[in-house]
């Protein structure tokens, strides 16, 4: 009788679970049991691994052979077992020393002929790793460079199954052929779940890397718009644009994610992990180090964007545009079903989806980003009458987004027609991107300054209690919101993201604490009420 053990990793969402693989071998009628809650993608893996196992020059055991997954009681899924399968089974039949496979964790598909294939959720897995105490794992070595990204663990790289024996039984490896460079690359054919990319709009490099053309300066006019965005960027707050179609609602959206400073090492972490589970990694390009940006077409579902779908739950549009920005364009014609469940994770920063096979849990802190018509034809204005639409369709069509919705919101500005004036270049142009993000670097560090030592990053992720209590704003700066949370126009909510922004406008304008004047333009930027101070931060100052 022959026994060995090694382990591999199952995903729960963009966490992973330690699998110990365990291969038995005894006497009787040659048959491959597999069992441990396997699902049918891993079921299949016994035939190919029997197919890799032959054709890599070993030779199959003609025995009754039993593979163990365990812990019995947690689902199995994916492909990314099969290596592990492969070294249990060729340790149980002793062409492999059992003891060289115990300490090791292997992550990886096998093609027919032996050859590894990479797998989504390989960072994900290799973390897991890490924490359990793994100090080597082997992967497929078109992957080690992701697996490389966690550190104190050692990687080793294979191409195949034949590979993979010669190392662990300490003989020549052999030399595989190389990768055809050029044309669609075979190993990641199929790696990236169907459609993604066109039902979610994503760019997981982030605009700044995606276009070096968008700039901020190419925006016409639009004083109080490029403030909000301004602002949005220091400290993470929503933002909702309104006005007629082709003012520059989707521009301003688009050069926002170029604004963001570059994730730190463990925001990049998170980021990459999420779009490795999804299979949206750039080729050549490991770990995101720039804020994504997700703008999915308003006929998604709400699964497309909070997650889940049939069989195993996936991240959603809000997950892919963790720590970067997700861009609603045309919001009210987005399915009510849809735009109410993103209430739970711009309050929370994370999805959770309950399936019958457990709960899933998503990383989903973004910054939401909201585009609307002011009425069905676009045209309705303070300022002209040029809209047909009765009153009554103006209002069921701004009705769509619900109150509790826009409450979530931060900022709300009315973006105006760009006058031909204006579009001629006879007006004064605003500052660039690289203008406005070195100010929302200095914002940001001047806020992280303030919460070191806290969980909180930034402005927006602060409750309010310990705004009221711990940072405290210039006497008197309140008045004036107190006085419209006794009025109603704004909730106890409001008051709060009212108070945030007023902070984040402060390390704007460079003042140790809110006075009055950054109140009444956080008051302004939400309510679109004129407050009487000048939109314009520099006027601030």
């Amino acid at each position: 009788m022959g026994f060995a053990r090694t382990c591999s990793v199952t995903l729960v969402g963009v966490e992973g679970v330690v699998v110990e693989v365990q291969a038995d071998l005894e006497p009787g009628v040659a048959a491959f049991t597999l069992v441990g809650l396997p699902d049918k993608s891993l079921t299949e893996s016994r035939d190919r691994v029997r197919a890799a196992v032959v054709n890599s020059g070993a030779q199959w055991p003609q025995k009754k052979l039993t593979v163990g997954l365990s812990p019995a009681s947690v689902p199995k899924s994916g492909s990314g077992f099969d290596l592990a399968v492969a070294a249990a089974v060729l340790g149980a039949a002793e062409r492999i020393d059992p003891r060289t496979l115990a300490d090791l964790l292997m992550i990886g598909e096998l093609g027919l002929d032996g050859r590894v294939r990479p797998v989504r959720g390989i960072l994900p897995a290799v973390l897991a790793a890490a924490e359990a105490g793994y100090e080597q794992v082997v992967v497929p070595e078109c992957a080690a460079a992701e697996a490389s990204l966690v550190p104190g663990v050692s990687v080793l790289g294979v191409r195949s199954l034949r590979q993979l024996i010669a190392v662990l039984a300490d003989e020549p490896v052999p030399e595989e052929e190389q990768d055809r460079q050029g044309g669609p690359d075979p190993f990641t054919a199929g790696l990236r779940m169907p459609g993604t990319d066109a039902a979610t709009g994503t760019h997981g490099v982030g605009a700044a890397q995606r276009d070096h053309g968008h700039d901020l300066a190419d925006v016409v006019g639009q004083t109080s718009a490029r403030t909000a965005v301004e602002v949005a960027a220091a400290g993470g707050h929503h933002l909702l644009l309104e006005g007629p179609p082709g003012a520059g609602k989707t521009m301003l959206a688009e050069r926002l994610p170029a604004v963001l400073p570059r994730l730190d090492r463990e925001a990049s972490l998170e980021v990459t992990a999420v779009h490795s589970v999804a299979g949206l990694l750039p080729p050549g390009r490991p770990l995101i180090d720039v804020a994504p940006y997700c703008a999915p077409h308003h006929s998604a579902t709400m699964q497309a964007l909070v997650g889940g779908g049939p069989g195993v739950a996936r991240p959603g549009a809000v997950s892919l545009a963790h720590r970067g920005v997700l861009f609603l364009d045309e919001t009210p014609e987005f399915s009510s079903h849809a735009l109410d469940a993103l209430r739970q994770p711009l309050e929370s920063g994370h999805v959770v989806i309950a399936r019958s096979a457990g709960v899933v849990r998503f990383p989903a802190r973004f910054l939401m980003v909201l585009a609307a018509n002011p009425c069905p034809c676009g045209l309705f204005s303070r300022k002209g009458d040029l809209c047909e639409c009765s009153p009554s369709s103006i209002r069921r069509y701004q009705a769509r987004l619900s109150g509790p919705l826009l409450d979530r919101v931060d900022l709300r500005v009315e973006v105006d027609r760009v006058t031909r004036r204006e579009l001629a270049g006879d007006g004064s142009r605003g500052d660039c991107t690289a203008t406005v993000a070195d100010r929302v670097r200095g914002a940001r560090e001047r806020a992280a300054a303030r919460l070191a030592g806290t969980p909180w990053r930034s402005n927006s992720e602060v409750p309010g209690r310990e705004l009221r209590s711990r940072w405290l704003a210039a006497p008197g700066a309140l008045d004036d919101a107190e006085r419209c949370l006794e009025r109603g126009v704004l909730t106890a909510r409001g008051l709060d993201r009212v108070l945030r922004v007023a902070w984040t406008v402060a390390d704007l304008v460079g003042h140790d604490r809110p006075d009055a004047r950054d109140v009444a333009l956080a008051l302004q930027l939400r309510t679109g009420v004129p407050r009487g101070v000048p939109m314009a931060l520099g006027a601030l100052t």
